[in-house]
């Protein structure tokens, strides 16, 4: 459907009256076009209107055909208007943030922050949280690697005849603090993977971040296995009642180096890689107590799923039970105020016997030490048997010396 939108009014094509005669009428077509291009300028205004009207009748015309109600053509048109109104505010918001981005970095750039100096720091963090795209944890892992952790000096020397691989730990430089007094108690704890069968530490240097130690370690290892073993040197800060803090750590690949002349040389500390605790077994114990007669019974029942110790992937283990109040073995003492420490040994018939894990009962003990004695109080002249996980020995230690400090 075309719209005439420049149609003229009806007075305004009508021409002079003919005359008569057919060649005064043709010429009524002329005269009513002069009149259109001859109105005067004061009736523009009326035109405008006319032509307004007329425009909206004919939309008017065209929405009574819809077959659909006044209000649904309402709601429809009002919906319209919503969507536009919200594309709109999108497309105007995200203007704005570039804007302010683009601000932001020239800030970075050509000055700085006025709020840093006013102590509004938490905004500028989440700022650069947002550009950089690394949460909190994040940028404390890359702190911790750009951060420099100390060095280590070390030596090896491999006896082909006798099977065993020598160990020098020679000293350590430019050590970072771990105490609040700016110093550290550095000691190192030499180990072979996977197997962590032998465990060295040298002695605690107190408060030196530059410690000599000059201590050597043998681990005797066919050298058929060399390949598949990783010699661990891990730098812990000594802490006496409390766990003790890793520095840092060297892993040197026994595949990747050259065994056939002895070695020493420097190597930078890295980040320790956080592992799971290792699984040292479960050990099953029975206490019970006979208030009139002031007696204690621990009896070992049973262990389970132990560490393998040996090469051949079994253990030799023993139990050794020991009473200590205040520090101190006991065998006979009229006191409740005592601890019940078990520790579980493998035998070796050649070297030293090692400690698989370590556990202790007792009124401040924690956890399922502290359960198992609580039960056995509240159930006198009945043995309570209960499982136990172990701990690591250096673990245990570190808790009962930490029990003793307090007293």
């Amino acid at each position: 459907m075309k719209w005439n939108l420049f149609k003229n009014k009806p007075e305004a094509m009508v021409g002079p009256e003919p005359t008569g005669t057919g060649a005064t009428m043709t010429a009524a077509p002329a005269v009513a076009i002069a009149t259109t291009v001859a109105e005067p300028p004061g009736n523009g205004t009326e035109f405008k209107n006319d032509m307004f009207e007329e425009i909206k009748s004919k939309f008017l015309n065209e929405i009574d055909k819809i077959p659909l109600p006044s209000w649904a053509i309402i709601a429809i048109a009002v919906v319209a208007a919503l969507l536009i109104l919200t594309c709109c505010f999108c497309i105007i918001k995200k203007c704005c943030c570039k804007k302010k981005k683009n601000k932001k970095g020239k800030k970075g750039k050509d000055g700085f922050n006025m709020k840093n100096m006013k102590g509004d720091e938490k905004q500028d963090d989440d700022d650069d949280e947002g550009e950089t795209g690394l949460t909190e944890e994040e940028k404390e892992e890359e702190e911790k690697e750009e951060e420099k952790l100390g060095k280590l000096q070390y030596s090896l020397d491999y006896d082909f005849q006798d099977n065993k691989l020598t160990v020098g730990i020679l000293q350590a430089a430019d050590l970072i603090s771990m105490d609040s007094g700016g110093t550290s108690d550095p000691y190192v704890k030499v180990y072979v993977l996977p197997d962590k069968k032998k465990k060295f530490d040298t002695k605690v240097q107190k408060k030196n971040l530059n410690p000599v130690f000059n201590e050597s370690f043998v681990f005797k290892l066919p050298y058929a296995e060399l390949g598949g073993k990783t010699l661990v040197m891990s730098v812990f800060d000594y802490d006496r009642f409390s766990k003790h803090d890793i520095i840092g750590e060297v892993k040197i690949p026994m595949n990747t180096i050259d065994l056939g002349q002895p070695i020493e040389e420097w190597k930078d500390l890295e980040s320790a890689d956080k592992e799971e605790p290792e699984k040292l077994g479960d050990i099953c114990i029975s206490l019970r107590y006979v208030p009139t007669a002031g007696k204690l019974t621990v009896c070992i029942l049973e262990a389970k799923n132990l560490k393998k110790m040996d090469v051949g992937g079994l253990s030799d283990p023993y139990v050794k039970i020991a009473l200590l109040q205040g520090g101190k073995k006991l065998k006979k003492k009229k006191t409740t105020k005592i601890l019940v420490v078990v520790t579980v040994f493998d035998y070796d018939k050649i070297g030293k016997n090692d400690a698989i894990g370590k556990i202790f009962v007792g009124s401040k003990a924690t956890g399922p030490g502290l359960k198992h004695w609580s039960d056995m109080l509240s159930n006198p002249r009945r043995p309570i048997a209960q499982w136990h996980p172990l701990q690591q020995e250096e673990d245990i230690d570190a808790a009962l010396a930490g029990l003793n400090a307090k007293k």
